[in-house]
């Protein structure tokens, strides 16, 4: 049974860690093998859960060690019908995978109860074309109908809430949260920008968040903004504008590159862990609403213990 599905508990304004960048750290520090950036094909084997499970417990301690809440967010960025496809994943094991991930994370959790205050579960979803080059762009109806296999999968387990991330375009918000509407889940909506702190569709953040909400009855429960540098969306926030409240989290990237740099970039860019985390300070300085904060590209725990550590 989901334990927060009802009452998120980010809500309430104190402070959550999520994890970093998965997909680049299992690629560039442990070899590991993920067609398509597909970190879900690790759940299928013994050695890939033990070193999900390796991964987690980095920040869980984290979280211990500064009395902070943690989002725990399910491998299954990829876990969608066309990724899969790309892959050869039927669409019976993406569904297993898919419930597998979850009960992954409850098992994590259910050993760690006590030693945090609070543990939300989600089922992360990412869009349906590539995030850095979006193409084919659907209607609302056209993502309600796509995204929704998925999002009733995660209804269907111990799921607190559904995290879209590194989404690039108005419509697939829109549709994704409808679909989450349509089976009771609370839906968070993450947008990755360009360098110009635009969607790579154009569209600036305030008039995206405005559409979205205006769109769906204000469904998500929060926005966050992820695969993106702090320097390429810090002057697009408004202190103070009701939008910007909505936008509760940040994943951001630890390196400044562009999208197109980093897609062409044969290493990756670590960044500065403490100069990311002075970054996250002065952001949350500006904007004290935010308080769910983790990493993406690049960043790893070593990112997350040094937020944290300016953060807490």
């Amino acid at each position: 049974m989901a334990r927060y599905r009802h009452r998120l508990p980010q809500l309430s304004g104190d402070l959550f860690l999520t994890d970093a960048g998965l997909e680049t750290e299992m690629i560039f520090h442990h070899g590991a093998e993920l067609p398509q950036m597909a970190s879900y094909v690790m759940l299928e084997s013994d050695e890939g859960l033990a070193q999900l499970h390796r991964y987690f417990d980095d920040y869980l301690e984290i979280a211990r060690k500064h009395g902070t809440g943690l989002v725990l967010e399910s491998v299954t960025w990829r876990a969608n019908p066309d990724w899969a496809a790309k892959i050869g994943t039927s669409a019976e094991k993406l569904a297993e995978l898919n419930r597998k991930s979850i009960e992954m994370l409850a098992a994590i959790r259910e050993r760690s109860d006590g030693k945090i205050p609070h543990i939300v579960i989600s089922g992360c979803i990412g869009p349906r074309s590539d995030a850095y080059r979006p193409a084919d762009i659907m209607s609302p109806d056209e993502a309600e109908r796509y995204h929704a296999t998925q999002i009733g999968t995660f209804a269907e387990t111990e799921a607190d809430v559904v995290t879209a991330m590194t989404l690039t375009n108005v419509p697939e918000a829109e549709g994704i949260v409808r679909a989450a509407q349509a089976v009771g889940m609370p839906a968070v909506i993450s947008f990755t920008v360009e360098t110009d702190g635009r969607l790579p569709t154009g569209e600036g953040l305030r008039e995206t968040i405005e559409r979205v909400d205006e769109a769906t009855d204000e469904g998500p429960a929060y926005y966050m903004i992820n695969c993106a540098h702090p320097t390429h969306f810090d002057e697009q926030l408004e202190p103070g504008e009701r939008w910007t409240g909505r936008i509760r989290g940040l994943r951001a990237n630890s390196s400044c590159k562009s999208h197109a740099e980093l897609d062409e970039s044969p290493e990756l860019d670590e960044g500065n862990p403490t100069e990311l985390a002075a970054q996250y300070r002065a952001l949350l300085d500006k904007h004290p609403h935010i308080n769910v904060l983790g990493g993406c590209c690049g960043t790893d725990h070593r990112h997350i213990r040094e937020i944290a550590a300016a953060c807490a």
